[in-house]
């Protein structure tokens, strides 16, 4: 039957049908996805366009380099409790209007950031910075979990899958942009408005579109039988609902750990490769490459689900391959000298993690019906976030600094972190040795 759903024949016959059911698509849904993929991927730009200059952000501001991370954790924290206010928002009010709040939220966050430029009198820039990226990462909830709504509302069945992809594959475009562009314009601290302002135009194009584009939330005539029978329990109903369900709540607490794993490794990669003794800019390739091959992955698993429906078995073996690369990674990152490998195991890790990311949340709105669409992505989403602030402070907590000298190239001043959590006096000393770890 999945064959015979791919076939072209099958498809035009499908169509057809729906022709005269009265089920249509319009060509006014690509502009909503433009719109959608344009604010996630601005979004995404504003969470990581300090984190590649933190130096010199620290310096400019005299803030310490924790001040500078929080100004990206502050995005996981805040959606965790936003995020259920996101989903009643969406699942409530509508998408074209959560749609508009969340561009005029991003396109403020953004202005916000650089009052501490425009007005020099300024006694703590810090509290803009992080009032700005605290205004972006609001917007965030909206954004992210609508790409999986938009899809089931506007597109015909043989699209969505595509068109959750697009949607949701922006927001990792944007990572990818922030990581190359931030450190190209700024090369001094004189360089840092005008970053802070190039990243004001996708916002502002953004906010422009969504309020003179959308006109409303869902489309006169339904896309598909799937739209037309679309039904969303009440809000507290439509939790209890997928807090019973097995099959989400597996999907939920496994696509959720993806989630944190991704965002553990885009702001921790550059931590962990440099005490090995990799160059910054080795990083920064092994992060684009990454994205990269995660995109195109996600586009062709994209378009092989549409035709052949086999979502189940995508997630499955992209899980399956996904955990192996995570093991390579661990192993890996902690030898010397192994750009290939450090380089291959980071673009597979891309290939097969990022491709499942669409699917799964196309995934997740299938299982959960008839939780509204929102409800069901969103939950997802802030149960990852949750995993990203645990793994990532676990990582932190568990290691250790190494007080003898070694290859490491990080710049923070202080002696390089193990993270393989041992302590270095044991690795120095001969295994017989009855003299106990002072870090235990």
């Amino acid at each position: 039957m999945a064959g015979a759903e791919g076939d072209p024949l099958v498809a035009d016959t499908t169509s057809a049908l729906g022709a005269l059911l009265g089920y249509r698509a319009y060509a006014r849904r690509w502009v909503f996805l433009l719109v959608l993929s344009l604010l996630n991927f601005s979004n995404a730009t504003l969470w990581l366009s300090f984190a590649p200059v933190a130096d010199t952000i620290a310096h400019r501001f005299l803030l310490s380099t924790k001040q500078i991370n929080w100004l990206s954790l502050i995005y996981l924290v805040a959606s965790i409790p936003s995020g259920v206010v996101a989903i009643w928002v969406l699942d409530s009010v509508g998408l074209r209007w959560a749609t508009i709040v969340c561009a005029w939220l991003n396109f403020a966050g953004s202005v916000f950031r650089t009052l501490p430029f425009l007005f020099l009198e300024i006694q703590d820039p810090f509290a803009f910075l992080m009032g700005g990226q605290t205004l972006c990462a609001l917007a965030q909830t909206l954004v992210i979990f609508s790409p999986a709504k938009l899809a089931a509302l506007w597109f015909p069945e043989h699209q969505r899958a595509t068109a959750n992809m697009i949607g949701t594959m922006s927001n990792p475009l944007g990572i990818l942009v922030a990581n190359l562009l931030s450190p190209a314009l700024v090369k001094k601290e004189k360089d840092i408005p005008m970053m802070l302002g190039i990243y004001i135009i996708p916002a502002g194009l953004a906010c422009l579109l969504a309020t003179a584009c959308l006109w409303e939330s869902v489309p006169p005539s339904p896309p598909s039988a799937g739209a037309a029978h679309s039904t969303s329990e009440k809000f507290l109903d439509g939790l209890k609902l997928l807090v019973r369900n097995r099959a989400y709540v597996t999907l939920a607490v496994c696509f959720g750990g993806g989630i944190g794993i991704f965002s553990s490794f885009s702001v921790l990669l550059e931590q962990v490769l440099c005490v090995k003794g990799y160059s910054n800019e080795f990083a920064g390739l092994c992060g684009a490459l990454f994205i990269v091959f995660g995109v195109l992955g996600a586009l062709v698993l994209s378009l092989y689900v549409d035709r052949t429906k086999h979502f189940t078995e995508a997630v499955k073996i992209g899980f399956c391959l996904t955990s192996m690369v995570c093991v390579a990674f661990a192993l890996v990152s902690q030898l010397q000298g192994q750009t290939l490998a450090l380089a291959a195991i980071c673009s597979l890790l891309g290939l097969f993690g990022f491709s499942v990311a669409p699917i799964a949340m196309e995934l997740a709105v299938e299982c959960s019906f008839p939780v509204g669409e929102g409800a069901a992505a969103g939950l997802v989403i802030v149960l990852g976030q949750a995993e990203g602030v645990l793994v990532m402070v676990l990582l932190t907590a568990l290691t250790v600094r190494r007080a003898e000298p070694s290859i490491s190239t990080c710049q923070d001043g202080q002696g390089p972190l193990d993270w393989k959590g041992e302590c270095p006096r044991l690795q120095r000393a001969p295994k017989s040795t009855s003299e106990e770890c002072p870090c235990c």
